[in-house]
């Protein structure tokens, strides 16, 4: 799945592509999503201009002409392919994960502008779109998760406030949208590595200066994954075919077996199932 850095690269890409635009068409294949698209989704954004594109942790969010907004959400499987009418794409896929050009199945959702169309290809079905009325209802649909990471309240003491007397491990927390919204398995094990920090430890055990470490490295992680274009696990792409290239400097991710590549250190870098999902770890600094 997508992570915060992944989505933000496609809500630049879409966003630089869509801006202004107007939308002349709406098609449904498939309505059966993870959740069902709405009836009225066609109609809705029918004649409607696309004011911006912006992004809550792992949400686009669609501005629309009438002051409504669209939430699409990419799931496990979910690509955007932008398809012109006035040459012949290459790369269609500004998504995270699948082909990078436009599949023959699973197309289910197709939103027509003047020049371009823009394909929702999903064969898992775990992703959605969502109509929100107003902003009021925009912010209550969020108001479950927690801050994002570069938000200012998202501080140390925040996680020192989280954390008192939690039994639950950090990498545990790390990824738990309800604490913080967009960071997943992968940029967790890199933030944690920084921060020196076991990701089995107990979140109640964390110390203050252990907190601001949190904070600050993962902004940067965050940050340095945005500006490397995201993490090419398999083959995500942005809107002009570049692929992602953070996973060139992952420090622990998928480097099982090999050495640490912290300065004097000595250790191995390990893997462990933490509630389902593989960690990775160095087994010297990270104790």
């Amino acid at each position: 799945m997508p992570e915060l850095p992944e989505v933000e690269v496609v809500r630049q890409s879409l966003n630089k592509k869509i801006k202004h635009e107007k939308v002349k068409k709406v098609i449904v294949r498939n309505t059966n999503l993870r959740l069902k698209i709405p009836s009225n989704f066609k109609d809705h954004l029918k004649g409607l201009r696309i004011i911006k594109v912006e992004r809550f942790s792992k949400y686009l969010i669609l501005y629309l002409s009438n002051k409504s907004f669209c939430l699409i959400h990419l799931g496990m499987s979910g690509t955007l392919h932008i398809i012109d009418r006035k040459k012949k794409n290459t790369v269609t896929n500004l998504s995270f994960y699948n082909s990078p050009v436009l599949p023959k199945k699973h197309n289910h959702v197709e939103i027509i502008f003047k020049d371009f169309r823009i394909v929702y290809n999903d064969p898992r079905r775990f992703g959605f779109f969502e109509l929100i009325k107003d902003t009021h209802h925009l912010q209550k649909r969020f108001k479950h998760l927690g801050p994002e990471p570069f938000e200012q309240r998202f501080d140390h003491e925040y996680l020192l406030f989280f954390f008192k007397n939690k039994k639950k491990n950090i990498k545990n927390f790390l990824i738990d949208q309800n604490f913080v919204s967009g960071i997943g398995n992968i940029y967790a094990s890199e933030i944690l590595f920084l921060s020196k920090l076991n990701p089995n430890i107990k979140a109640s055990l964390i110390s203050a200066k252990d907190c601001l470490n949190i904070v600050r490295y993962t902004k940067r992680i965050l940050n340095d994954a945005i500006n490397y274009g995201g993490s090419s696990i398999r083959d995500f792409k942005n809107i002009s075919g570049a692929k992602g290239s953070f996973q060139k400097i992952f420090k622990v991710y998928q480097r099982d077996g090999l050495n640490c590549k912290r300065r004097r250190c000595k250790g191995i870098i390990k893997k462990k199932k933490i509630s389902n999902r593989s960690t990775f770890y160095c087994n010297i600094c990270q104790k």
